[in-house]
């Protein structure tokens, strides 16, 4: 019997205007019975997936991190597998899954069904796949726009990185760590991943997966942007701890207060802000990896 599987095409995603008849086609002649819906409002996803639950065997995405994001909570409450098609501009979850650009791979890995679980991060009631930041990711997001990133592409964020960094200055902010240690920090970012990349490709530790059950958070400690040049090697490779701009920390859950409220980046999107809990969600949902 041939497994039901509800597509959801955000259009508006960098590679979502290229015509999808192949992939489709190819899904089907590869056992798929598609029910197809477009992302008009991502808001409404969770719903989507929750009308869909008891229609559909899985759940195929196409989009980037942000579509992904904002569906999270209704494949968490209904537990359909995802699969999914790299659409976006950055596709680091897809990346940090191992699932190739190219949509007729990535067909290919949905059709094979291999499912794999993997956890989530959470901070304040909001899900993350890649990693939960404030301070310059913010300013980042904000300067994102749709039509930098059409423009640009994944050198959008290097960009736009740049001309943040130039604006941004350091913030004293107080992380907690499990089993009751604290630490002060005076930081020009702090960083939460969940999984291994985030922004274009940057790692978020040398040795983070998306299955160890842990966080890897960071704070980002440069005052000058030659200090940013120096580091960033470092922070492409996910080696923060050994610069003298960064610490790092491991953790199942972390408190981060700052002085004055601010606003908090999941995955691409302004969701939150501080005081801030975050903590992992293990084996939270399954997906379809290579």
């Amino acid at each position: 019997m041939n497994q039901r599987a509800l597509l959801l095409v955000n259009r508006h995603a960098r590679r979502g205007q290229q015509p999808l008849d192949a992939a489709v086609h190819q899904l089907e002649s590869l056992g798929l019975e598609l029910c197809e819906e477009a992302i008009a409002d991502p808001d409404r996803l969770p719903d989507v997936i929750r009308d869909y639950r008891n229609r559909v065997d899985l759940v195929i995405i196409g989009g980037g991190d942000g579509t992904l994001n904002a569906a999270v909570e209704g494949l968490v409450e209904t537990q359909l597998p995802l699969g999914i098609l790299p659409l976006g501009t950055a596709n680091d979850l897809a990346r940090t899954l191992g699932i190739p650009a190219t949509l007729p791979e990535a067909c290919q890995i949905i059709a094979a069904g291999k499912v794999h679980a993997i956890d989530l991060g959470w901070v304040n009631g909001k899900y993350f796949f890649n990693v939960a930041s404030l301070g310059l990711s913010v300013k980042i997001t904000r300067s994102l726009t749709q039509e930098v990133k059409r423009r640009w592409g994944v050198f959008a964020y290097a960009a736009t990185a740049l001309q943040a960094l130039w604006k941004s200055r350091r913030f004293h902010a107080e992380i907690q760590i499990e089993g009751g240690r604290s630490q002060k920090v005076r930081a020009i970012q702090i960083a939460v991943g969940n999984g291994r990349y985030y922004g274009g490709g940057m790692a978020v530790a040398e040795d983070a997966a998306i299955d160890d059950q842990r966080l890897d958070l960071y704070s980002l400690e440069v005052d000058h942007w030659w200090q940013m040049l120096a580091v960033l090697p470092a922070l492409r490779r996910g080696r923060q701890g050994v610069s003298p701009w960064a610490q790092s920390w491991t953790g199942k859950e972390f408190h981060v207060y700052t002085r004055r409220p601010r606003s908090i980046n999941t995955d691409g999107e302004i969701t939150t802000s501080t005081p801030a809990h975050f903590k992992v969600v293990p084996n939270a949902l399954s997906v379809i990896v290579p």
